[in-house]
């Protein structure tokens, strides 16, 4: 029977070697698609700048491939921070986004020299000036702003309603008096504004209606400022998902900001975009492996040895993926299936229903194309332990993040012994 492989290896190999569930990464993958961005977002009017979304997915060992290929980092927490700093990352090329950041997280990243702060409301703006004064370190600033224009996708992964929880609108009292204190300040530099329309985005118009608005604010600035386009650059994860080739789509971000300047007779002094998804998404693949199967009176279930704790975008964004028995790529899909996870949840369900061969306990199942929000969302509900990551290159195979074990559960307890 043909056996999926991953950077050359079988997946029977990796499972014996790491055990189900596991987090597998085709690291050429990541290198190649991080080569399709690089080469195709360039200007000669301006400086480009790619920052990896590491809230998508983030390691030590991620960090150093994503540095090594000489990209910047979006951060959002005081725990990515800190991660990128263990990965001894540029600080230069790190940018801290959020929208609740806390002081102690703001006061952590100053002192440990990070420059770039995406503010998302005035209070931070204000608070960001106390601490840049307190610690006489100058800070460069970009707004994030709400530009108003939604991209057609889930919901909860819009970001740019009027009345999204994310970013000011330029108009506003708030965000006027946010620049007016920037422009003040002794230590504070606007380094321009930045705006995020959404994710899995299939279609160039809301970009393009987004680079056009974020043009018109420019008009109000003697100084070249930069514009950050934000990520949402669309990945397949199944058949009825239509990406852009990134190649096209940030040749045409480049260009019809190039065009857009020059129809204001203005310029930026950068371009930035933040993918995240579209760098490690494909790239990975989750390994389950079948336990019971069961029939009932509609549905056929195969159950594996994982679930929602390793991926939850299932039950929380009802999102899809395909999936196939890994040791058995050449049998007939014959059975109707749902695949559910092993946790106490009626919505643990993998994948809702999809055709695979007839299956029995031990065979591998394969999940495509959850190397974004897998890990970095997973959890230890119901106790479960979270998977190994292993990267996998030219028949090569290193584990980047080891399987928890159950003493790593009461790491943290404070506790009696009986």
């Amino acid at each position: 029977m043909t056996e999926l492989t991953i950077g050359e290896i079988p997946v029977s190999q990796l499972a014996n070697e790491y055990q189900t569930p596991l987090y597998v990464y085709d690291e050429k993958k990541m290198e190649e698609t991080i080569k399709s961005f690089k080469l195709n977002f360039d200007s000669d009017s301006f400086q480009t700048k790619i920052l990896y979304a590491s809230k998508a997915f983030q390691t030590v060992e991620l960090l150093h491939l994503i540095a090594e290929q000489g990209l910047g980092l979006d951060v959002v927490s005081g725990g990515e921070i800190y991660t990128a700093l263990q990965a001894g990352f540029p600080l230069e090329d790190i940018y801290f986004h959020g929208n609740n950041k806390t002081i102690d997280e703001l006061r952590y990243a100053i002192e440990n020299d990070i420059r770039h702060f995406v503010a998302d409301n005035g209070m931070e703006v204000e608070v960001l000036e106390e601490l840049s004064r307190e610690y006489q370190k100058k800070l460069q600033i970009m707004l994030r702003l709400n530009v108003g224009i939604e991209a057609h996708t889930h919901e909860y992964i819009v970001t740019a309603h009027i009345d999204s929880k994310f970013g000011m609108l330029y108009d506003s009292d708030v965000c006027q008096q946010a620049i007016a204190r920037i422009q003040q300040s002794e230590f504070l530099r606007l380094e321009g504004f930045h705006a995020h329309i959404g994710s899995q985005i299939f279609d160039m118009t809301a970009w393009l209606a987004e680079i056009d608005q974020l043009v018109t604010y420019l008009e109000d600035f003697q100084q070249p400022l930069s514009l950050n386009l934000g990520g949402g650059f669309g990945i397949r994860y199944t058949e009825a998902d239509t990406p852009l080739p990134i190649a096209e789509s940030v040749k045409h971000l480049v260009t019809h900001t190039e065009q857009t300047l020059a129809d204001r007779n203005l310029t930026i002094d950068r371009l930035l975009i933040e993918p995240g998804r579209s760098i490690v998404g494909e790239a990975g693949t989750t390994l389950y492996t079948v336990g019971y199967i069961k029939e009932t009176p509609h549905k056929k279930y195969y159950f594996v040895d994982g679930g929602m704790t390793d991926n939850i975008r299932p039950a929380l964004y009802q999102a899809e993926y395909t999936c196939d028995l890994a040791n058995k790529l050449d049998i007939e899909k014959t059975e109707k299936v749902t695949v559910a996870g092993k946790m106490c949840e009626s919505g643990d369900v993998v994948i809702q229903e999809t055709q695979l061969p007839p299956a029995e306990p031990g065979d591998l199942l394969a999940v495509y194309a959850t190397g974004a929000y897998g890990y970095s969302m997973s959890s230890n509900y119901n106790r479960a332990l979270r998977p190994a990551v292993v990267f996998v290159k030219d028949g090569v195979s290193r584990e980047v993040v080891r399987r928890q074990t159950y003493a790593d559960l009461l790491r943290g307890e404070v506790y009696a012994d009986l």
